[in-house]
């Protein structure tokens, strides 16, 4: 049994933004593999189903970024489902759009999501970081993840949230690297825009 989490900030106008990448790749999830529709429940929109006959439940907090935690220790605990079978979804200013990375513990890189996730579980959990890449001034950060992918970002990101779908089961199977592996290998490099090309 799987909990996986995606995070972001609720409300229509934070549904586009460069931060919720993680909610887009749980909404992909559950839309590929026929989940149920979403509920309110643990602090967040729930949905339960299979990814290929492995049970698994999806979650995106509706608490804010910085307070992610809450939601997913409840999930976590009503299930009883282990830091170790937890995968989380969020944005990394420090890879280059379109790239995905996957890790096990490790630090939360100034991350307010997943800081607030310490908090709560311990830094065990396994996260899937996509790379949305910097903008070009550093006082610029809150503007530019808080603001809506561009329409040609989402020439390499539509195709990476369906790659993520596809290749979700070898993270159930533990196979994070082939997972990793199996989408840059079918993703083509994305052309970067002149607003994200230095400082990645």
């Amino acid at each position: 049994m799987h909990l996986l989490v995606g995070l972001g900030n609720p409300g229509r106008e934070y549904a586009q933004n460069r931060h919720n990448v993680g909610f887009m790749c749980v909404d992909e999830i559950g839309k590929s593999y026929g989940f149920s529709p979403e509920k309110a429940k643990f602090s967040g929109l729930f949905m339960e189903g299979c990814v290929d006959h492995k049970k698994a439940y999806l979650l995106k907090p509706i608490t804010y970024m910085n307070r992610s935690g809450k939601a997913v220790a409840e999930a976590a605990r009503f299930f009883k489902v282990p830091p170790e079978h937890i995968i989380v979804f969020h944005d990394d200013l420090d890879l280059a759009p379109g790239r995905v990375r996957v890790k096990q513990g490790g630090g939360h890189g100034g991350h307010n999501g997943l800081k607030d996730l310490d908090a709560y579980l311990g830094p065990q959990y396994w996260r899937v970081r996509v790379g949305i890449g910097r903008p070009l001034h550093k006082g610029a950060v809150s503007s530019y993840v808080l603001s809506d992918f561009s329409k040609e970002e989402h020439v390499w990101l539509d195709p990476l949230l369906s790659l993520i779908a596809d290749e979700i089961h070898l993270l159930l199977d533990q196979k994070p690297e082939d997972f990793a592996a199996k989408i840059m290998q079918k993703l083509p490099p994305p052309q970067h825009t002149t607003e994200t090309s230095h400082g990645i």
